[in-house]
């Protein structure tokens, strides 16, 4: 690890270097000067010669030369001698420190506003007192022959009162020792003498009044330590004003943090306007905002990895926030805008009086909503219907809990009514229904990190009819008209309302377009013979949520440019579009599991982990690959520095192009559980070449919501195993034919099939994906133009090729949206 390169706030003891001697000589006595003889008077210049006068050399030798030269040569070797012992210890300290952060509260003493000055005498007193104390503590330990050193970089005031000491640590190890971190916060606990008589948390830590319960102590790399030449500390007491917070770069680096500290009995609420930075998934750009002002792990509100021009906005739990930005290696413009602000602490809860009449009547959210709620809150609320026959509805937004199990909650846990429920977010509504006339609802935040802001609406229902007359209930809670029912448009958000349907389809003809008039000329092909989309004289007017043609034709369908359908008159939409070809080649091609041929599948991508083929991608632009988020699970896999993908390729090993993955982007919402939201984005270091397009080219991403129907032909293809029992891959591409199934038999046969999903296979079990096809392409081609459509991602499925059971795939078509966000150029 580096030596941190900053100022101790208070001076350490010096270092002492020994065996080195030095000389030093005194010159002898002066010498009688000797006086000069009389000058003869000038004669006239003539032919004359004068007599040279012959002057007595003296040796360059003489002792009083090699004194001064013996004395110099004894200082020099002294320096150099001084410094390769100082480069050795430093660099001896850079390799085998450990540096440790922490925090602990004195209770018996009283701020000062002297303490903000780290020059001033009276901070100079505590931080000199803590470290002695500390010095103390640790060189009386078992550890007293690695630790180095203890230095106060901050002493500040909480809401809690008393004094906060902010410190480090340093500990020099040799590479062969083994040492315990955890030993070292066990050694400063354990040092604190509690009263087993008052039962108080606050002790006596060699003389000081340490509360033990504010101990806070972790590892930490030493670059964190300090940012020389970009701190900033910033004091602000006046509520509500906001302070600004910016810094750019366009090249170099920057690493920089700013300590911000507000009065005491309020918080700080940090809002990010814009951050530029390099997304690499955390491993060297990254904002991190910390819930006091020394980089503790235990202390992070949230950190940042990727560019945002979103406004979002964090609280802390205290008077006290540190914000780090680092970005190591700048190539164009980097920087954060934003600006932090004091505010109250306000509670969250309490006790509604919902109306009689039925219906969603007012809203609850989370603390210091729309900000990011912080850690460790809790909120209650008390609600009350008029009548025993009204029960409580709350619409969660883009969220939803579940009853709650043996783990634990990740995203806060509910108590309603004395049942417990942890969250979840999820991409749409869901309606929970509360059957009584009184409900406690509670809400707990279990996670240590900053979450996403909720919305929660609330009101009465009919207990004995959750739905009105008319309506029916999706699995989600939410109630929609039955006319909306098997129209094939997801009403219910998991299409709950579009399952068990058979062979039904919306009717398409004279008299339905006279009773439903949003369906004619609305760009949309809501008839599959497209008789909706006959003989319009008039369009809908162009907005920015249409597709305007060349022709200035406009359509409600913002996304019908390069979805295969002719939409405009002239084509103009279906112009200019790169994504995958007709695959003429794929005419001779042998169905039922087979070897491919060379640059047949030009798309299909194999992921390789530390070497070894692992899962399958699918090339949708230059530099992007889509694949399935199970690839990425766990904090190893999920690092992008062990990762390439081979493009163009036949035979495992022997790939026409390689690049390393740069970044990997797992769906937010993804559940290893039920593996709902299995997605993930890769972008490559290196973009393929334009020159390789024979054998690389980009399949085409669907439209939003694309139909599919069951008995449609579709193509699996990957270098995974042939069947259940292999203990290997493929070295061949391989490829099968496989149909779409249909969606109600797909629940039927899993039962935990959502939205997100479709299922595709034979139900004899002969043609099916299996272990190291996950992330592949399910390949269905389009019949308008021939093009090649990413329908599916290979997720999961009970074993591989079992009779009754087909494959599992993720509906790409449900997540247009959220790819186009990472990889816009697709639009």
């Amino acid at each position: 690890m580096e030596k941190p390169n900053c100022d101790d706030s208070a001076k350490p003891a010096d270092l002492n270097v020994s065996n080195i001697s030095v000389q030093m000589v005194t010159p002898p006595e002066k010498l009688p000067v000797r006086k000069p003889p009389r000058r003869p008077p000038r004669k006239p210049i003539g032919k004359v010669k004068l007599k040279k006068k012959k002057v007595k050399k003296v040796p360059f030798w003489n002792i009083q030369n090699k004194i001064i030269l013996f004395t110099a040569f004894l200082i020099i070797l002294a320096v150099i001698t001084w410094t390769l012992l100082w480069l050795h210890i430093s660099q001896s300290e850079s390799k085998d420190a450990f540096y440790f952060v922490g925090l602990f509260r004195i209770a018996n003493i009283e701020f000062l506003p002297e303490y903000r000055q780290k020059e001033s005498r009276e901070f100079l007193s505590v931080a000199q007192n803590v470290q002695q104390v500390m010095n103390l503590v640790y060189t009386t330990s078992a550890f007293s022959k690695f630790y180095k050193k203890s230095v106060v970089a901050d002493v500040s005031n909480n809401n809690e009162g008393g004094l906060l000491v902010h410190f480090w640590l340093v500990f020099v190890v040799p590479h062969a020792k083994v040492f315990c971190e955890e030993c070292v916060a066990a050694i400063l606990k354990d040092s604190i003498q509690t009263s087993i008589v008052n039962r108080t948390s606050v002790g006596s830590l060699q003389g000081l009044a340490v509360d033990m319960d504010s101990v806070v102590l972790n590892g930490v790399s030493s670059f964190k330590l300090c940012y020389k030449g970009c701190a900033h500390d910033l004091y602000a007491d006046h509520p509500f004003q906001h302070f600004p917070l910016e810094i750019s770069a366009t090249s170099g680096h920057l690493m920089c943090h700013f300590k911000l500290t507000a009065s005491v009995g309020y918080l700080i609420r940090l809002s990010i306007v814009s951050l530029q930075i390099e997304a690499d998934n955390c491993i060297t750009d990254s904002l991190t905002i910390y819930d006091s002002l020394m980089p503790i792990k235990s202390t992070i509100l949230y950190r940042i990895c990727e560019p945002t021009r979103s406004l979002m906005s964090f609280v802390s739990t205290n008077n006290l926030m540190l914000v780090t930005f680092k970005s190591p290696r700048v190539r164009k413009l980097s920087g954060i805008r934003g600006y932090f602000e004091v505010i109250p602490e306000e509670k969250c809860g309490s006790t509604i009086l919902a109306k009689e009449s039925i219906g969603f009547e007012g809203k609850i959210s989370s603390p210091y909503f729309p900000s990011y709620y912080p850690p460790k809150c809790k909120c209650t609320w008390k609600f009350q219907t008029p009548l025993p026959s009204l029960g409580i509805a709350l619409k969660f937004h883009n969220y939803t809990i579940t009853k709650k199990n043996m783990k634990g909650c990740d995203h806060g846990w509910w108590e309603i009514n004395e049942h417990m429920y942890c969250g979840s977010y999820i991409d749409h509504q869901t309606v929970f229904r509360i059957a009584s006339s009184v409900g406690h609802v509670q809400l707990q935040c279990s996670s240590r990190l900053s979450d996403k802001p909720l919305l929660v609406e609330y009101g009465s229902y009919n207990i004995s009819q959750p739905c009105p007359a008319r309506h029916f209930r999706c699995s989600t809670g939410l109630c929609v008209p039955q006319a909306r029912r098997c129209d094939g448009i997801n009403d219910c958000f998991d299409e709950s309302d579009e399952l068990f349907c058979g062979m039904l389809k919306p009717a398409c003809n004279v008299s339905a377009f006279q009773s439903q008039a949003p369906l004619v000329c609305d760009g949309f092909r809501d008839c599959e013979d497209g008789q909706d989309e006959e003989n319009c004289t008039q369009r809908i007017p162009c907005n920015n949520q249409t597709f305007k043609c060349g022709n200035d034709v406009c359509f409600k369908k913002k996304n019908a440019k390069c979805d295969g359908t002719v939409d405009c008159p002239d084509g103009s939409d279906e112009k200019g579009c790169s994504c995958s070809r007709t695959a003429s080649s794929l005419l001779h091609r042998i169905i039922g599991g087979s070897d491919t041929q060379e640059g047949g599948w030009p798309w299909q991508v194999s992921l390789h982990f530390v070497g070894s083929a692992y899962c399958g991608a699918s090339v949708i632009s230059r530099e992007w690959l889509l694949s399935a988020a199970h690839c990425f699970q766990g904090s190893r896999l999920s690092d992008p520095r062990p990762w390439t993908a081979h493009l163009g390729m036949y035979i495992q090993g022997n790939a026409k192009f390689v690049s390393p993955v740069r970044r990997i982007v797992v769906h937010e919402y993804y559940n290893s559980q039920t593996f709902d939201y299995d997605i993930a984005l890769l972008q490559l270091s290196t973009a393929w070449p334009e020159n390789m397009k024979q054998l690389i080219q980009p399949i085409c991403i669907p439209p939003l919501g694309q139909k599919v129907h069951s008995g449609e032909k579709c193509w699996i293809t990957g270098w995974g195993r042939r069947n259940e029992a292999d203990s290997k891959g493929s070295t061949i591409l391989q490829q099968a034919e496989v149909e779409l199934i249909d969606q109600t038999l797909c629940v039927s046969t899993y039962g935990i099939v959502t939205a997100r999903m479709l299922c595709a296979g034979v139900m004899s079990g002969k043609r099916d994906a299996c272990k190291g096809d996950s992330g592949g392409p399910l390949s269905c081609q389009r019949k308008s133009d021939g093009k090649w459509i990413l329908t599916g991602i290979v997720s999961w499925g009970r074993g591989c090729g079992r009779a009754d059971f087909p494959g599992v795939y993720t509906r790409v078509s449900n997540f247009v949206p959220w790819i186009h966000r990472y990889v816009p150029s697709l639009l």
